[in-house]
């Protein structure tokens, strides 16, 4: 029998790994029924649904290894990182999808999550203030009119799986649906900025790098007290904090 592997955990879901099946447990059903929508819909690789009854879902591992994990280093080859960005190309290209994403929130809204984060993280000195106003004055450029398309939502370099330098497989699909472009491309290369060029060949089209830029800063103003919330560390090496920090 194989070991069980606790994935991730915390009081909103857990992943345990038997073997080559995951197990996703959601408190919230609709992230779960998310999943398997944008699943069926991506024309990208993705996991094999086994079975989904609430609130658990079982899918198939995905062949090959991550691309990297942010905070580390990533060993993928540069045709690795372009490789990801023609599957992101085609994941945007594809027809829109029914929902929503959490690349789709509305510009009033994060604004006004921008504003509490920002206010929080100085109260409480969590972060220098001029470490949190120059970020927050990065982060304005990415509150822009865009034209949705099909957005994975949660694009970190650990749900992208490479074997060599073809793409495998991409995992975690509970933030899917219609969004801005360039959450998708700056969530993946948050942190790992040196790859950048690499993706956006792959994607292969001009995109607008100021606002990538401003995504990584106002992603991470918005995620540093709900990472510390929920047992994570934004202040490890390569991770939120830092990203800000290379702002100044």
């Amino acid at each position: 029998m194989d070991e069980v592997e606790v994935v991730v955990a915390h009081s909103e879901r857990a992943t345990l790994r038997v073997g080559d099946v995951f197990l996703k447990v959601d408190a919230d059903q609709a992230r779960i029924d998310v999943e398997v929508e944008a699943m069926a819909l991506a024309p990208v690789p993705t996991p094999k649904v086994l079975w989904h009854k609430p609130p658990v879902l079982a899918i198939t591992a995905v062949p090959g290894t991550a691309l990297g994990r942010l905070g580390e280093p990533s060993t993928a080859s540069p045709a690795a990182w372009a490789a990801a960005g023609a599957a992101i190309r085609k994941l945007h290209d594809a027809p829109l999808p029914p929902r929503l994403g959490q690349a789709g929130r509305g510009i009033e809204e994060l604004a006004a999550d921008l504003d509490r984060e920002c206010a929080w993280l100085v109260t409480n000195g969590v972060l220098p203030a001029d470490l949190v106003t120059r970020n927050r004055q990065v982060a304005e450029v990415a509150l822009r009119p865009w034209t949705p398309v099909f957005t994975h939502g949660d694009l970190q370099i650990a749900h992208v799986f490479v074997d060599g330098d073809e793409i495998t497989g991409i995992i975690d699909w509970s933030e899917a649906g219609r969004g801005d472009a360039l959450f998708d491309l700056a969530t993946f290369t948050l942190g790992h900025e040196e790859h950048l060029g690499d993706v956006v060949t792959g994607y292969g089209t001009d995109v607008d790098l100021d606002v990538i830029r401003a995504w990584w800063s106002l992603r991470s103003l918005l995620v540093v007290r709900w990472l510390g919330e929920h047992g994570f560390d934004p202040f490890a090496p390569g991770c939120e904090v830092d990203v800000l920090r290379s702002r100044m």
